[in-house]
């Protein structure tokens, strides 16, 4: 399945760009632009795509979505009848990547924001309270103009930066940053799995780029990622092959191979635990929504 580069325009070359939207239901395809976007859905519910996770969204929903990060929001059934009479309506706010250059956030004024920046490249969606609070601030960013409007919008970075209330959605993979990997133990090894995991990890191995015995690596790679070291290799594997399955090119056995798996039932058994479906219930969801 294709992805569409989408250009988007600024008027006026204002810092912000806000659309408020009211229509039958959601019309934009499967696509990414270079511009970081927020998105409140005020009403209406359906699916939404971000990079290689899936999931349902309803009113209230809240997300930021970061640089280049694939993504589409597709509208319940009840919504494309041809009889309906639902309607969607939500608001899109959409800011240059680098609106804040990067001496900006050598002020600690702004160092939240910048961190929050670097999340959003996964994609976040915020949760109640939170959510909730933060939609208020989203429709009097639409409502207001100029200056005031900018003023808001900066209340609004500030705040998603600060809460807790909130959860990633593309999997590690989607998830990279510059590291200099030749000082610190912890960004040799997570070099080393990014460019093998495909292939057989051995602890050993691994424990040994760290310079520490296996057991002491093992509670160093927990203490520092939350997970252990075959969890870690395993959500890389899975959001792999979520990415080539949105692809579409290859079957689901060759997708299991390709993404390091050698066995195809635990393949289907891990994919179907990290993501709530099985491999080609997932190319289903993916593939049979957008081709609608």
């Amino acid at each position: 399945m294709k992805v569409m580069q989408e250009y988007i325009d600024f008027p006026l070359r204002s810092a912000v760009k806000v659309k408020w939207q009211k229509k039958p239901h959601f019309t934009y395809p499967w696509h990414f632009h270079s511009e970081i976007e927020i998105l409140y859905v005020i009403e209406g519910s359906g699916t939404s795509f971000v990079a290689d996770n899936i999931e349902s969204f309803s009113s209230g929903d809240l997300a930021i979505l970061g640089s280049n990060l694939p993504h589409f929001w597709r509208s319940d059934e009840k919504y494309h009848s041809a009889n309906s009479k639902e309607n969607i309506n939500y608001i899109v706010l959409q800011f240059p990547r680098d609106l804040f250059h990067e001496p900006v956030f050598e002020y600690p004024e702004f160092h939240l924001i910048q961190q929050l920046f670097k999340r959003a490249s996964r994609g976040i969606r915020f949760v109640p309270p939170f959510s909730d609070k933060a939609g208020k601030k989203i429709i009097k960013i639409a409502q207001s103009t100029g200056f005031q409007r900018v003023i808001y919008f900066l209340q609004l970075l500030h705040q998603m930066a600060k809460t807790e209330d909130y959860r990633m959605l593309a999997g590690e993979l989607y998830h990279q940053q510059n590291h200099d990997f030749t000082n610190d133990r912890l960004t040799k090894v997570l070099h080393f799995l990014a460019t093998g995991y495909q292939q057989k990890i051995e602890l050993e191995k691994v424990a040994d780029i760290a310079h520490l015995h296996p057991s002491a690596f093992c509670r160093f790679f927990k203490e520092k990622t939350g997970k252990s070291l075959f969890e870690y290799v395993s959500d890389m594997r899975i959001s792999y092959a979520c990415r080539l399955i949105t692809e579409g090119k290859l079957s689901v056995s060759q997708i299991c191979y390709e993404s390091g798996f050698n066995n195809l039932s635990n393949f289907n058994r891990t994919f179907k635990r990290n993501t709530g479906f099985t491999p080609s219930a997932y190319f289903q969801q993916f593939h049979g929504i957008l081709q609608k």
